[in-house]
């Protein structure tokens, strides 16, 4: 079973959006395993379900509507001391109508890959650096780790559940579902095979909290609305 969830606090630790844009991403080159748009749709999952951990929302219990059109409802406005997090409450609280999951997901990815990427190099974690390609003609930027122990910590988390070391608690159980839905368990280096890890991640993650799980679906669905789009 899962933990109590930690009410109007945030863990000390990278969040869950900064965890899975370190994990999205090859540690050497960079470059993303997976589409920046569906890694931006995965992380605006995870800013919500931070946000529920500590406390913030709670996603409506009435009718039979999908996890995805789920209506966010806030339990507080009270700031958590992140800045996109509390853009992510300013959004909720000021939308003219209440914002279902779907929607959320949908509008508030759509810079959030950037304006990620922008946060980990201001706190130092990522760095930038500008290469020549083609005899100098062509510049290619990239951003690492200035430091892999942030992916390293997150992956041993999900490696020490994967072989049932560890119980899950609310913020590692979250990681495993969103990993899992965003296809970068191939990405863990561990010895299981992909689907049999994926399988197991989410495993892991239905014995979560049913909001955390439902914004997980609602991840899950909207990134395979964005593969049917790309190849129309």
């Amino acid at each position: 079973m899962t933990a109590s969830i930690p009410q109007l606090s945030l863990r000390d630790e990278l969040s869950l959006r900064d965890e899975l844009f370190l994990l999205g991403h090859h540690d050497d080159t960079g470059q993303p395993h997976v589409h920046r748009q569906a890694l931006a749709l995965g992380m605006a999952g995870g800013v919500l379900i931070d946000l529920f951990l500590a406390g913030r929302i709670t996603l409506d219990s009435y009718g039979d509507h999908r996890a995805a059109d789920r209506w966010l409802r806030l339990n507080s406005d009270q700031v958590v001391g992140d800045l996109i997090a509390d853009t992510a409450l300013a959004v909720i609280h000021h939308s003219r109508t209440t914002p279902t999951v779907k929607a959320f997901l949908r509008s508030f990815a759509d810079d959030l890959y950037e304006r990620t990427r922008a946060g980990l190099v201001a706190a130092g974690i990522l760095r930038h650096t500008a290469r020549r390609r083609l005899g100098g003609l062509i510049r290619a930027d990239a951003y690492l780790a200035t430091d892999t122990k942030w992916a390293v910590v997150a992956r041993a988390r999900l490696r020490y559940l994967a072989a049932g070391r560890e119980q899950p608690d609310n913020h590692t159980a979250a990681l495993a579902g969103l990993v899992a839905v965003l296809g970068l368990a191939d990405h863990l280096y561990l010895d299981d095979d992909t689907a049999t890890l994926t399988a197991h991640l989410k495993t892991i993650a239905a014995q979560h909290h049913r909001p955390i799980r439902e914004i997980t679906a609602a991840v899950d669905a909207a990134t395979g609305d964005l593969a049917t789009a790309t190849y129309r």
